[in-house]
């Protein structure tokens, strides 16, 4: 066991930080020339198998391999396709045969198969070239479509290191997953200087496109990294939990028990008291396997892969310490698009339900909460991945619709004793149907007496053993025996399969 590290310390390598670090030395990787800072190639060296690269195109064009490196290599013993922009040329921005190389690859994946993994580092488009990268058939639009069709069939996979401008902001953004280099990386549509001409608007790049204004508040990247080689290696991680493409299922690994057994004081009894989901997800889970996506962004709610007895799992979880775990616009979002990702990728869903609904009010109705919410549950309904509902404790109004209630069809909907299912809150049912008769009571012990006794007889009307006998709950399990119940349940719906095809797809909300 690892010594404890002092408040305000450095948290020490991990085993994996300390292998890569190796890896980059043993291979030549000068990390000193800028902090983290590595070159195309050696970020290559870095994400692939070792000797396991097959270039394409080295030889296009005039400039050295026209500005982006393309071709197939493998991580861990699977094949791959990758795209790494080369910053050192031409500030690694597109002409015609770079986009031609890029377009080529990823008809190669998209033919055979393949994941691809993007090394993004580019200023945009040549202007000097523009008649040969923007409007024809060949030309970016083209790897766009690419990366659309891909999409659900492959695994996509961006680290950002650098710039990713104007038209090219697009190609993260139709990946799986984006890890972003704090303090280089950055997405937007036009560069701060375009904008100020535009809108009068004046701006930094970091402020208008940095990598912790898109992870924290447009949703846009997923994870920040301080160095180019951890960006990879949570990509290089992140690829372990998937499977190759959309007819395989992800590999299974030895068992490994919690981080932490103990669940006691973990969730309150108060059902307004706030606590850290993430500590009932390492009771849950097999230790260090929980890999969180997009945990700086709609922080109410909690997304994430990991490994249960070494099943691949996907888990979605109110997140009660944060804005009492109510599902809000973005994380609606979030969770939606989670979830169709986890059904893309055949991962069973775990819903971690202690929910007080949708937020409401004037400003999440102005934003659209109804939609965004409508997004989520077409998304859950839609997935035919074998999916369980877990009630922690709360679980009240469309909040529990949306986290998967019984009519969605989960396997199974598994109450802890904590567990309260209701329209909404006792206290607040019986202000709604009885504020004007309560009101009129004279005597203010009177009323509380009255709220008192009401609010009892709500609890007791639709208490957990109700629940239970009119089949709401399958059954009502003591916390410490939650990881076996969900193991046993998950080795049972092995064999899941999808239905036959019935339409196109779903009209989705917008």
């Amino acid at each position: 066991m690892s010594a404890p590290v002092p408040p305000g310390a450095p948290a020490p390598p991990s085993a994996d930080e300390v292998v890569l670090a190796a890896e980059i030395a043993r291979r030549g990787g000068d990390t000193s020339r800028y902090p983290g800072t590595l070159s195309a190639r050696e970020r290559l060296a870095v994400l692939l198998d070792e000797g396991s690269f097959v270039e394409d195109g080295l030889l296009a064009g005039s400039l050295p391999a026209d500005g982006v490196i393309t071709g197939v290599g493998t991580i861990e013993g699977r094949p791959v396709a990758v795209i790494a922009h080369d910053f050192g040329v031409k500030a690694g921005s597109w002409g015609e045969l770079t986009c031609e190389k890029q377009i080529r690859i990823l008809e190669r994946a998209d033919r055979d198969l393949l994941p691809v993994f993007y090394l993004v580092d580019s200023a945009g488009g040549r202007l000097t070239e523009q008649m040969g990268f923007f409007p024809g058939r060949r030309g970016a639009s083209a790897i766009f479509r690419l990366q659309v069709a891909l999409s659900g069939r492959v695994p996509q996979i961006c680290c950002l290191h650098g710039p990713s401008a104007a038209g090219g902001a697009y190609m993260p953004a139709f990946t799986d997953w984006v890890g972003m280099v704090e303090g280089r990386a950055s997405m937007f549509l036009a560069s701060p200087r375009v904008a100020e001409k535009v809108t009068g608007e004046r701006t930094t790049p970091e402020e208008m496109g940095g990598a912790r204004m898109h992870a924290e508040v447009s949703g846009c990247g997923d994870s920040v990294f301080d160095e180019d080689w951890q960006a990879i290696a949570a990509a290089r991680l992140l690829f372990d939990y998937l499977p190759a493409d959309w007819t395989q299922r992800p590999a299974l690994a030895e068992p490994v028990e919690p981080e932490v057994l103990d669940w006691s004081g973990v969730i309150p009894d108060d059902p307004v008291t706030g606590y850290d989901v993430v500590e009932v997800i390492d009771r849950l889970v097999d230790a260090g396997t929980f890999f969180e996506i997009k945990p700086d962004w709609a922080q109410e709610i909690v997304v994430g892969l990991a490994r249960l007895e070494g099943r691949v799992v996907g888990l979605v979880a109110n997140q009660p310490e944060v804005r009492s775990g109510a599902i809000h616009v973005d994380s609606a979002d979030k969770a939606a698009r989670f979830v169709s990702w986890c059904d893309a990728f055949n991962i069973p869903l775990l819903f971690l339900q202690d929910v007080p609904g949708f937020m409401v009010g004037v400003a999440v109705e102005r934003q659209g909460i109804i939609r965004h919410g409508a997004k989520l549950i077409a998304a859950m309904s839609s997935a035919e991945v074998p999916k369980f509902s877990i009630i922690l404790r709360k679980a009240y109004a469309a909040g529990f619709y949306a986290m998967c209630a019984p009519g969605f069809e989960p396997r199974a909907t598994i109450a802890l004793p904590t567990a309260f299912i209701g329209a909404m809150g006792p206290e607040a049912s019986v202000n709604a149907v009885y504020a004007r008769k309560i009101a009129e009571m004279p005597d203010e012990a009177e009323r509380a007496a009255t709220v008192a006794r009401l609010v009892e007889e709500h609890r007791a009307e639709i208490n957990l053993l109700r629940m239970a006998s009119d089949l709401v709950v399958d059954t009502v399990v003591p916390p410490e025996e939650l990881r076996t119940e969900l193991a046993v349940r998950l080795r049972h719906a092995e064999n899941w399969t999808r239905s036959a095809p019935r339409r196109h797809h779903i009209v989705s909300p917008v």
